[in-house]
């Protein structure tokens, strides 16, 4: 068998700002850059927020929780997860926007979640059996629409593994 070379991408939407968005779509926005407030990081001062709706019409917030003992603490998008296996167990996400405000810098560039989140949501998808999609952004600025999270992790690790 000889080499192979393959190749990966995925497509992705860009906006110029919440303005350019779908009324839904902003509000999700509005509402993630609105929970960075909550957010704890005093080590950090980068304060993340996410907010989803889910399939139900429901919605849920959830914000990044610094501890002392770095291990400790937990991102924005798992402390949402978490509420959402909790209060509304196996219900689908329908769309996901996570926002940011860097205390001591500027917060007007999309970031995309860390590698733990992406697996989390990741697995999130496949629990519900269906696609997360995200939307990106910081306080302002362009916001990045993907259409489903798992396209942020290829060759993600997957309980197929565990078997």
């Amino acid at each position: 068998m000889g080499k192979s070379v393959e190749k990966y991408s995925f497509e992705y939407e860009e906006y110029g700002s919440a303005d350019d968005l779908s009324s839904e779509d902003a509000l999700l926005v509005t509402e993630a850059r609105k929970a960075t407030k909550l957010a704890y990081a005093p080590y950090s001062n980068f304060l993340v927020g996410a907010y989803a709706e889910l399939n139900s019409g429901e919605f849920v917030v959830g914000s990044n929780q610094e501890n002392a003992s770095y291990p400790v603490g937990i991102c924005a998008e798992r402390a949402l997860l978490a509420s959402v296996a909790q209060l509304f167990p196996n219900e689908p996400i329908k769309s996901m926007a996570i926002s940011y405000h860097h205390l001591n810098g500027s917060s007007n560039i999309p970031l995309s979640p860390c590698g733990m989140c992406r697996q989390a949501l990741q697995e999130y998808e496949g629990r519900v059996h269906q696609p997360i999609r995200l939307l990106l952004s910081g306080l302002e600025g362009k916001v990045l629409v993907v259409k489903r999270s798992s396209m942020l992790l290829p060759f993600s690790f997957s309980g197929d593994a565990l078997k």
